[in-house]
């Protein structure tokens, strides 16, 4: 189900082969072949850099068709690169940018293939990287998460999803894209440590009354899209920050279908009152400035559904926020 990284994947214009103020992450981005024993090809000579990103893929849609939504999300990583590889380097050449290649999942073998991932996250995380992950349906971040549980580190951690959904549901038959995050609560429960969630951008047409219940005896925080819509930093800013306070440790996890489909047609549930894109880039800046987050995944955007690309367009524009975020915090950005 893993394969490493297609150097085809990344390509586009070129203003000069020597010039690094020039650079687009085509020309920057390394390939990372995390099933090589200990033959990395890290910049540098073979060692790790003082900082940088890996991206990994989940190309799934097994998920979503389980939850009974729009397929699609599986051609999400590629959708992604491709709109990223223009991307300018604005960050100092010290902080590396790899690309891990994907995790496919191959029929209904979303459990293994969620594992899988896992592996692959918390391999990247021991090389001291962080791990970017494409989605794929939103089921994408449980195996995000269990790759947070294998590798060292995971104390009073936190998980912050923005996302229209709460994804609490019960799952009797399997996990989906709907689960994700009982699943994660029923896990942490079961080795008796708190399960500590913040969800940002909820709809309340798009929940049921029965997981909001769900979700305050979870001991979950929430804030609906429409008070963050009217109240804007005054009203997010504060529960992001108090939230930060009660964690050691933060996974980051954005479903595209927290943003208006003016913005984001492209996903399974669209949202035609989600977020707007700016709204959202602020409250992940102010996430990830916290210097606590060890890692993000970016999902549910959906090629088939997308037109003229806009949400792929819109996810390249959240991950280069994120990466130069991520300089910013090592002072590396430029």
């Amino acid at each position: 189900m893993y394969h490493p990284a297609n150097a085809g994947a990344w390509k586009g214009r070129v203003d000069s082969t020597t010039d690094y103020d020039a650079f687009r992450w085509h020309q920057w981005i390394l390939p990372l072949d995390l099933d090589a024993d200990k033959a990395l090809s890290l910049r540098e000579g073979g060692k790790v850099p003082a900082a940088g990103v890996a991206f990994i893929g989940f190309a799934c849609d097994e998920g979503v068709r389980r939850n009974l939504g729009r397929p699609g999300a599986r051609r999400g990583p590629a959708a992604i690169r491709a709109e990223s590889a223009n991307l300018p380097c604005s960050f100092d050449p010290s902080f590396a940018l790899y690309d891990a290649g994907d995790v496919e999942c191959e029929g209904p073998a979303l459990e293994e293939a969620q594992a899988l991932l896992g592996e692959k996250v918390a391999a990247i995380l021991g090389l001291g990287l962080f791990p970017l992950i494409l989605g794929g349906g939103h089921e994408t971040a449980y195996g995000h998460w269990l790759g947070h549980r294998r590798a060292p580190g995971a104390v009073r951690e936190g998980i912050i999803n923005f996302d229209a959904h709460f994804d609490l549901r019960p799952y009797p038959a399997g996990g989906g894209s709907g689960s994700m995050f009982r699943q994660m609560a029923d896990g942490l429960a079961a080795s008796g440590e708190e399960f500590r969630y913040l969800c940002l951008g909820i709809q309340k047409r798009s929940n049921t009354v029965a997981l909001f219940r769900d979700a305050e005896a979870l001991g979950a925080r929430w804030l609906l899209a429409r008070d963050i819509a009217e109240g804007g930093a005054v009203v997010a800013y504060p529960e992001i920050d108090r939230f930060l306070d009660s964690t050691d440790s933060v996974m980051l996890t954005i479903c595209a279908d927290v943003v208006s489909s003016a913005w984001a047609p492209g996903v399974s549930s669209p949202q035609a009152l989600g977020l707007e894109p700016e709204t959202l880039l602020r409250m992940m800046k102010r996430v990830l400035a916290s210097g606590k987050v060890r890692g993000l995944d970016l999902c549910e955007v959906s090629p088939r559904e997308d037109g003229p690309d806009a949400t792929a367009s819109l996810a390249s524009t959240i991950v280069f926020a994120a990466v130069n975020a991520l300089a910013a915090n090592a002072g590396l950005e430029r």
